[in-house]
C-alpha cells in the first residue's frame, strides 16, 4: 500500500486578506504536522499537472468557466458572492487545485491499493456547476469524479463529504449523475442552508446537530450509511476531507476530535479494499484552527496505512 499527497506551490501564492480564514499557512501547518509526525517519510509526495478549461468543464458550464478567465483581474480582486474574491494568483492556484485531483486519477488508477490525498487550496465542494460559492471557484472532487468517469470508464464512484458544510456543489454537479453517489454530513441547520432532506437517489445526506460529539457520528455512519455504500459497491472511493468539525475548529460547532478522524480513514480503507481495489482519493475541503487542522489530517492518513 501507498499513499501519495499531491499539491503545488501555487496554492500557497494568493491571499484572500490578513483575517481570512483560508490562508496558505493551513497547509505550511499540514506540512509541518507531516515532518514532525514522521509521515512525511512514508508518503511520496508529489506536484499536480494545471488543470486545462476541457478538463474543468467535465464538470463546470464551459460559460462559467470562460466567464472565471474573462473577469479575472490584472491586479486587485473583485467579488463573486458573498464569500468569494477572484483575483489572478486565485484563478491560478484553483487550476493547480482541480489538476491535483486529475493527477491523483491517473495515480490510483495505475495500481492497486492506492491512496492519495490532494493538500490543495481553494477549496472546491461548494462550487455550483455554473456559480462560484464559499471560498470556491472549481468543484476539485467533482472534476476528478467526472475525469475518472470519462478517461476510465468507471460506472459506480462513492463520494464521501465529511465536512462541517454541506457540499452544495456537489450535489449540484452529480444530483442527475447514476454512477455517482454523494454522501454528505454536515452540522444543520449552517451554511450553506441547504435542504437536509436529499429529493435525488445520488444524493444521500446526514445532517448533524450542532454539538454532535464523535461517538455519535460514527454510530450513524454505522447505522444509516455504512449499509447503503455497502449496497452500491463502489469501483472508486474519492473524499472531500474537511476538517471543520472538529470540536478546537470555531468555523463550526460540531465536536469531533483527532481519533475520529483516524476512524473515518479506517472505515475508508475497509470499504475501498472491500470493493475498489483500494483505491481511495482525498481531496482537502475546510478545517481552519491549524493545530487541529494538522493534527486530523495526519490521523486521518495514518487510519489509512
Amino acid at each position: 500500500m501507498s499513499i501519495c499527497i499531491f499539491s503545488h506551490g501555487r496554492c500557497l501564492q494568493y491571499d484572500v486578506g490578513h483575517d481570512h480564514p483560508e490562508s496558505a499557512s493551513r497547509l505550511h501547518a499540514v506540512q509541518d504536522q507531516l515532518l514532525s509526525s514522521g509521515l512525511a517519510y512514508v508518503v511520496e509526495q508529489r506536484d499536480s499537472q494545471e488543470a486545462s478549461r476541457d478538463e474543468l468543464a467535465l464538470a463546470h458550464d464551459p460559460a462559467y468557466v470562460n466567464s472565471l478567465f474573462e473577469r479575472v483581474p490584472s491586479q486587485g480582486h473583485i467579488w463573486l458572492d458573498d464569500d468569494t474574491q477572484l483575483n489572478a494568483k486565485m484563478l491560478r492556484a484553483a487550476l493547480y487545485s482541480a489538476g491535483c485531483g486529475i493527477s491523483a486519477i491517473d495515480y490510483l488508477m495505475q495500481g492497486v491499493e492506492r491512496k492519495a490525498f490532494c493538500l490543495v487550496r481553494p477549496p472546491g465542494h461548494h462550487a455550483e456547476r455554473a456559480a462560484a460559492k464559499g471560498f470556491c471557484l472549481f468543484n476539485n472532487i467533482a472534476i476528478a469524479a467526472a475525469y475518472a468517469l470519462q478517461h476510465y470508464g468507471i460506472q459506480r464512484i462513492l463520494i464521501v463529504d465529511f465536512d462541517v458544510h454541506h457540499g452544495n456543489g456537489t450535489e449540484d454537479i452529480f444530483q442527475h449523475e447514476p454512477r455517482v453517489r454523494f454522501f454528505s454530513s454536515f452540522q444543520h441547520p449552517y451554511y450553506p442552508y441547504t435542504d437536509p432532506v436529499s429529493t435525488s437517489a445520488s444524493v444521500v445526506k446526514m445532517p448533524l446537530d450542532a454539538g454532535t460529539t464523535g461517538a455519535q457520528y460514527r454510530q450513524r455512519w454505522l447505522d444509516e450509511w455504512l449499509p447503503l455504500m455497502q449496497q452500491f459497491q463502489p469501483e472508486l472511493v474519492l473524499v472531500s476531507a474537511g476538517f471543520d468539525a472538529h470540536m478546537d475548529d470555531e468555523m463550526g460547532q460540531m465536536k469531533l476530535t483527532d481519533l475520529d478522524y483516524f476512524w473515518l480513514g479506517q472505515q475508508l480503507a475497509q470499504l475501498a479494499a472491500q470493493y475498489s481495489q483500494g483505491r481511495v482519493l482525498s481531496m482537502l475541503e475546510g478545517g481552519y484552527e491549524h493545530s487541529p487542522l494538522a493534527r486530523s489530517v495526519v490521523q486521518y492518513l495514518k487510519g489509512q496505512l
